[in-house]
């Protein structure tokens, strides 16, 4: 189990100009005690083709880590468009929100961004030399991608099995206060209506408007009855089809060193922006 559980993510300034700083509003409950501070991380994806585009435009240590909700805001620096190839720079790309604790990354947040002009003809007619500040970008954060790792913490009881058990079925349910199990949830719905071709016997009570179980996943906006006490204290159209579906990966049973991998259908043309996601 782990002791630092993320349950939500809202991207504060979205969409913006490219040039504009990234702000994450993080939400996360810590079971117990942590000796150390967490690291925050966001890494900007340049390139389809090479992890040598890469970039961490920022890192965060937050800490020391109370017991119970935490929220605090991350902000971080636009990339620098010198090292991205200038035939990536527009058009779909990914962002790495990751944590780790001491040197141990036990969760990744995966969004895909769309970055395009603002105008129509700017659009249909796009300059030689692409204007940066006309760009807006627009991370795509309704149905991120999580992947979750199991980690020693500060006790050895906390360490996972050097050869686990398998638990397929344990390693894709995620808990229903993490962040991404909602979007869990729907991905199981709909393999069982692609391998039975059957729609669910409630199928149409839902769409009337009832209400689901409890313990659905909010954004972090929306849980007002969380109070500052307990915050940290910091100081084109085949564009369109390739953003229209996310998967949501639990590695809660992988191995320490790295989350087992999960395969996906990966929408071209971002074979590495998918890898980036779950490695």
């Amino acid at each position: 189990m782990s002791v630092v559980s993320l349950l939500g993510v809202n991207v504060i300034n979205n969409p913006a100009k490219f040039t504009d700083k990234y702000e994450f509003e993080i939400t996360f409950e810590c079971l117990e005690p942590l000796q150390k501070d967490l690291e925050w991380k966001l890494t900007y994806v340049g390139s389809a083709q090479s992890d040598n585009y890469d970039q961490e435009l920022d890192s965060l240590l937050v800490g020391p880590i109370p017991v119970g909700i935490n929220k605090f805001v991350f902000e971080a620096d636009p990339p620098d468009t010198k090292r991205i190839p200038i035939d990536e720079l527009l058009g779909v790309t990914v962002i790495l929100l990751t944590c780790a604790y001491d040197g141990r990354e036990f969760v990744r947040v995966g969004y895909y961004v769309n970055n395009e002009y603002e105008s129509d003809e700017l659009r249909d007619e796009p300059p030689a030399k692409p204007d940066v500040e006309k760009i807006r970008r627009n991370v795509l954060a309704g149905k991120p991608r999580v992947t979750r790792f199991a980690i020693k913490w500060d006790s050895e009881a906390s360490a996972p099995a050097e050869f686990p058990p398998e638990q397929p079925e344990a390693d894709l349910v995620a808990d229903e206060d993490e962040y991404g199990a909602e979007e869990l949830g729907e991905e199981e719905e709909t393999e069982a209506v692609e391998a039975t071709g059957e729609e669910p016997a409630d199928k149409d009570a839902q769409m009337e408007g009832v209400e689901g179980p409890e313990g659905e996943v909010e954004n972090a906006a929306e849980e007002d009855e969380l109070s500052d006490d307990g915050s940290v204290d910091i100081e084109g159209e085949s564009e369109d089809e390739l953003l229209e579906e996310y998967e949501v990966v639990d590695n809660e049973g992988a191995e320490t060193a790295e989350g087992d991998e999960m395969e996906v259908d990966k929408p071209e043309p971002v074979a590495h922006k998918q890898e980036a996601m779950v490695h």
